[in-house]
């Protein structure tokens, strides 16, 4: 009788240790699956970006040169500029009647469009400096992405906390285009990098409460998509942040 529990534990382990392995398996192919989204995404707009700011041609129908060679966007380029809100709006609304190949186009669309929406930064900061802030940002979102998929910490408790502080930035950014404060500007994107740092460990860490096992592939999809979105958002804007301390500008 002994030795027919001690073969049932034995067996019920290992069924146990089989399935966590191959949640684990599926959890991994379902984050690099996130991740490799994410980063063709940059990549997209990171060519986009350099595409246009290196073609006179298309450089002119986003920015024209005014009095004293101050460059000025045109109204194409407000229009670049506000156009990702649309996209996010369509992917965050509309992505569970969308499949998830209409999801993945909707992105590269979306990838796109950022980089129309990016370009002056080449007109502003040297190319050095871009890639050097590139790699900073690299290196910070990865250490803190990897901590938020490792840590065994609830990182729950502090959305809440992290999306008020991304509100209260988002205002003061506004308010700051009327009063034009340079302290106020400091301010505001040492706050952002702190924010978005703390978001890249938090939305990592809720992207991966998103796998179950038993989703399907047009789920499973679809929930790729919208990480690789959410995790674009947080490096893209921490980048830029970070371009406002460590870029350096054209003469």
């Amino acid at each position: 009788m002994s030795e027919r529990k001690i073969s049932l534990r034995t067996d019920t382990m290992t069924r146990g240790q089989a399935e966590s392995a191959q949640i684990d398996v599926g959890l991994r192919s379902y984050m690099l699956r996130v991740y490799n989204y994410m980063a063709s995404g940059l990549a997209l707009t990171g060519i986009v970006a350099y595409f246009v700011a290196n073609t006179p041609a298309l450089l002119s129908l986003f920015y024209a040169v005014g009095p004293g060679g101050v460059v000025q966007p045109t109204i194409l380029a407000w229009i670049a500029m506000l156009s990702p809100l649309g996209f996010m709006l369509a992917l965050s609304f509309g992505i569970h009647r969308m499949k998830a190949s209409t999801a993945q186009m909707v992105f590269w669309a979306f990838a796109a469009v950022m980089g129309l929406s990016i370009t002056h930064i080449f007109l502003t900061f040297t190319g050095v400096s871009i890639a050097r802030v590139f790699f900073i940002s690299a290196a910070t979102f990865a250490g803190m992405s990897l901590y938020g998929y490792t840590t065994k910490r609830d990182l729950s408790g502090f959305g809440s906390f992290l999306m008020m502080g991304l509100i209260g930035v988002v205002i003061a950014g506004v308010v700051n285009i009327f009063l034009a404060s340079p302290m106020l500007h400091f301010l505001t994107s040492l706050v952002g990098v702190l924010v978005f740092v703390g978001l890249t460990a938090y939305d990592t860490q809720k992207i991966r409460e998103w796998y179950v096992e038993s989703d399907d592939a047009e789920v499973a999809g679809k929930k790729a998509v919208f990480g690789a979105v959410t995790l674009y958002l947080d490096f893209i804007n921490l980048f830029m942040l970070l371009l406002q301390f460590f870029g350096q500008r054209r003469d």
